[in-house]
């Protein structure tokens, strides 16, 4: 069975809800193509895309729902269907790689606005060659299922869903428009479009648009009637829009669609989403409805519901973004260890080696005998003295979660390529370590492995610019990450350097940057301090982050 179909079967998915309403809200004109805004404006509906994901979805459709030669060549388009559609199926494939979870790819398809012969302008013929166009497209860009929707003419829907089976093997999901007394334009009842849709070859059978989440309840129970053992979608529109200067305003709320989405669901919805006048403030709701349902059908024994968190990650990087427009607010947060800064606290990091061996039992051990001693944080070094060590990142990730204290992860450019510095870093926020000491690191030939080459690729204040991107919401070739990486960005100074206007100098451009605050070397005496302060204040005016002073106890005779 096709992976969607597989999902669908197990439990209720939800889809995302309207692109158009909120290209609208962006600035989009009534009048244009929306569909040329994939090439015009590709960023809007990527943000529209990723919104959406943060909101919970599972599936999310195309921007591709007029891409067909018919509708495009009203616009003198019409020779653009394989670059809209590739490029739009691209844009979600894009936003489901950094929404880290699985997506379906719905290639969504409306109708060709015109009618069929003898009603309408279009042959049979012109109609199947149309179709065939978008869908191929569709299919070749990666979609997961094609998603017919916004059909008034059955008739042209099953010309429609009967190419679709000639062309390819995905997933066919036929929906259909219904008036207030739940028929179509053409007058036929909902339970007699869904045998025909069925016996066409859909898999799954749905009602959209229309007028309202109510009105669509009494559809929907006519469907599961007919056929009570078919898979059905409920996609409404937010209320019957009111029309005031030029622009749609839709009544219904989010906490109605959410109450309206757990009716669709006990009715036999297998999968829920919005059409026009729905926001992310919607599918958010429903998401949490959905949730709740799902807890609820967990029975004793059977197998646990997917449960999907809202993801409260902004996507990126506006400073008037759609995340903040539609409540998704953030566990962009600064990091416990930043907060502390901020407000002036007194803050101590302890610094640990990692272990020459495959296990880190003491210096776990070290980290929670630290933290009852009332340190802030433990700093993890990364192969200090170019030695070989256990990587920093792995300690560090034992000691958060076995000491419940944070870390400072010591990151350097010695060993990494730049693809490998952000992989590294990509896969510290992941596991939860967002404390990052920017450092370019000791050459090989300072220690056991002569043999090894340097990458250098950057140095330390490459690799603060690095961060700071990632704390924007891109990387570092300026593609889009998906949300903020929320990266504290530390550096270090060294006051004991013998030319200290050029050590001052580095550190401005470290701190100019992005770095939040700066930990320095080892030092015996405040004056070397106050001398590096006085050098920077003279140069570049006020210090401009807080300061952690490396304090180093001494060992031994040897190692004083």
């Amino acid at each position: 069975m096709h992976p969607f179909l597989q999902k669908l079967n197990e439990h209720p998915l939800l889809c995302d809800g309207a692109m158009g309403t909120m290209l609208f809200a962006k600035g989009a004109s009534i009048d244009q193509c929306l569909e040329q805004l994939i090439v015009d404006r590709p960023g809007w509906v990527r943000e529209i895309h990723q919104v959406y994901a943060s909101a919970g979805v599972d599936v999310i459709k195309s921007h591709t729902f007029g891409a067909n030669r018919v509708r495009l060549a009203d616009h003198g388009l019409a020779d653009k269907v394989r670059e809209f559609n590739f490029k739009a199926v691209k844009l979600v494939r894009d936003v489901r790689e950094v929404a880290g979870r699985s997506i379906f790819i719905a290639g969504n398809i409306g109708p060709l606005g015109r009618r069929l012969h003898p009603i309408g302008p279009i042959a049979e013929q012109e109609a199947r060659d149309a179709y065939r166009e978008q869908i191929s497209v569709l299919w070749e860009a990666g979609a997961d299922l094609l998603l017919f929707e916004t059909f008034s003419d059955v008739e042209e829907l099953e010309i429609a869903v009967q190419i679709a089976k000639e062309v390819c093997d995905l997933p066919i999901l036929a929906s259909m428009t219904y008036a207030e007394d739940g028929r179509t334009a053409t007058g036929l009842r909902a339970d007699t479009i869904t045998l025909r849709l069925l016996a066409a070859g859909a898999n799954c059978v749905g009602v959209n648009c229309s007028v309202g989440p109510a009105q669509m309840l009494d559809t929907l129970r006519a469907m599961h009637k007919a056929a009570p053992n078919a898979l059905f979608s409920v996609m409404p529109n937010a209320g019957f829009p009111e029309r005031v200067e030029g622009r749609f305003y839709y009544p219904a709320g989010a906490e109605y669609f959410a109450q309206q989405a757990t009716l669709f669901l006990q009715q036999g919805a297998q999968l829920i989403g919005g059409c026009c006048g729905t926001t992310p403030f919607h599918i958010r709701a429903m998401r949490n409805a959905l949730n709740e349902y799902l807890l609820r059908q967990n029975t004793p024994g059977g197998s646990a519901p997917e449960i999907i968190t809202v993801r409260e990650e902004v996507p990126a990087h506006r400073a008037s973004s759609l995340a903040d427009d539609y409540g998704v607010t953030g566990e962009d947060q600064p990091t416990q260890l930043l907060r502390k800064l901020r407000a002036g606290k007194f803050v101590i990091s302890v610094e640990v080696d990692p272990p020459r061996a495959f296990t880190a039992q003491k210096q776990i051990e070290g980290a929670q005998h630290a933290k009852r001693m009332g340190a802030d944080a433990v700093n993890v070094a990364d192969s200090p003295m170019a030695r070989v060590r256990m990587g920093a990142q792995a300690l560090c990730v034992q000691i958060q979660q076995q000491a419940q204290i944070e870390t400072i992860l010591h990151c350097t450019t010695r060993d990494r390529s730049l693809m490998g510095l952000q992989s590294d870093l990509i896969g510290a926020r992941a596991l939860g370590v967002r404390n990052i000491l920017a450092l370019t690191g000791d050459p090989p030939s300072l220690g056991d492995s002569k043999q090894s080459t340097a990458v250098y690729d950057v140095d330390s204040i490459g690799l603060v610019r690095i961060i700071d991107k990632f704390n924007q919401g891109f990387d570092q070739s300026g593609q889009e990450m998906g949300q903020r990486g929320a990266f504290t960005i530390a550096v270090a100074c060294d006051p004991t350097r013998a030319n200290l206007v050029e050590e001052v100098d580095r550190f401005h451009q470290k701190v100019s940057g992005g770095a939040h605050f700066t930990m320095t070397q080892p030092i015996f005496e405040p004056k070397l301090w106050s001398n590096f302060l006085s050098i920077y204040e003279e140069r570049y005016g006020e210090f401009p982050v807080p300061v952690l002073i490396g304090v180093l106890p001494l060992q031994g005779h040897k190692h004083a």
